[in-house]
């Protein structure tokens, strides 16, 4: 598996995610329609290992936790995982609030550090990136990490980390050929900049950009992928599709693999959700393929006139 550096470590090309990995508030249930648990997964992610994809991204609120207990029976006595979580900020909290829920993901994962440890939203930058300067210091953490920041707020928690002589390492955004804020507004430039990784995730739009479901096979209704992608943007994305069709007929891979090759061309590490064998094989695939400037420029060109961007409801609240 081809690798990239992550200040001092080698990491894979492309992180496993595990949103929907089991069910509970914020589970995969509810977002995705799955209800994936430990018996389904476990073959996953043997397969993920063996070929060499071995950092996973998940968070606390996850299924509330599911996400990250199942991660840790998988885990459990392995050396060879790089593990990256996240503290999400929410509405009262008291000022433990990342120190209890660092430990609660410890407890879940099996752990006693993690590789990435993650602010999960912006909600008053200073007050928590603050918090993870102990964690750092206690050697808990090796590196840190900002989600869903805008540049000003990621240009905040670097200057609060460097005045205690530690760094910002990455950054992870949504960033697909659908929504390229995080481009357009001078982040990813800034990370290359200053060396911090950029970590893409939603490069797929839960499944969107698959090729696989379309107006006439279309997500399960009542999830939250299922509204955001009903049948009517279904039909926009169509000649996006074809296009990515047709430059990944060149490669002989699908459309799933020339989104994951275009984000990496970027120079993002895409976070693919895996819950199938098969997706550990597009992500194998994609990282071999090498896309032309003109396949870029084309690909982004048909997803500009698809006029589609859907946002999080989370990314909808920090607007």
């Amino acid at each position: 598996m081809k690798t990239v550096q992550l200040k001092d470590t080698h990491i894979p090309a492309v992180a496993l995610g595990t949103w929907s990995w089991g069910t509970g508030a914020n589970g995969g249930d509810a977002i995705f329609g799955n209800n994936l648990m430990d018996e389904d997964l476990q073959p996953i992610f043997n397969e993920a290992m063996n070929a060499g994809l071995n950092l996973w991204d998940t968070a606390a609120v996850y299924g509330m936790g599911a996400s990250e207990t199942i991660l840790g029976k998988f885990i459990l006595g392995r050396d060879d995982v790089l593990i990256s979580t996240k503290f999400t900020p929410m509405g009262d909290q008291s000022d433990d609030a990342v120190e209890q829920s660092f430990a609660g993901s410890l407890k879940r994962l099996g752990k006693d550090h993690v590789d990435i440890y993650w602010i999960h939203n912006p909600k008053n930058v200073r007050r928590w990136t603050s918090k993870l300067i102990p964690l750092m210091k206690s050697g808990k953490v090796k590196y840190v990490g900002v989600s869903n920041h805008s540049l000003e707020e990621i240009k905040i928690a670097v200057d609060i980390l460097e005045q205690e002589g530690l760094q910002l390492s990455a950054v992870q955004n949504h960033y697909s050929l659908l929504y390229r804020s995080s481009e357009e507004a001078g982040i990813i430039e800034y990370c290359k900049a200053n060396d911090l990784l950029f970590f893409s995730y939603m490069v797929l739009e839960q499944g969107a950009l698959t090729g696989k479901y379309s107006a006439q096979n279309p997500f399960k209704a009542g999830t939250r992928r299922g509204d955001a992608f009903n049948e009517e943007v279904f039909a926009k994305l169509e000649n996006l599709i074809e296009v990515m069709r047709e430059i990944g007929f060149r490669y002989q891979v699908k459309p799933a693999e020339i989104a994951i090759a275009w984000a990496i061309a970027k120079g993002t590490v895409p976070i693919i959700g895996v819950t199938k064998p098969s997706h550990i094989t597009s992500a194998i695939s994609a990282v071999d393929v090498k896309l032309t400037n003109k396949e870029i420029e084309d690909l982004e060109q048909a997803a500009k006139t698809t006029d589609v961007e859907i946002r999080g409801t989370w990314e909808n609240s920090m607007i």
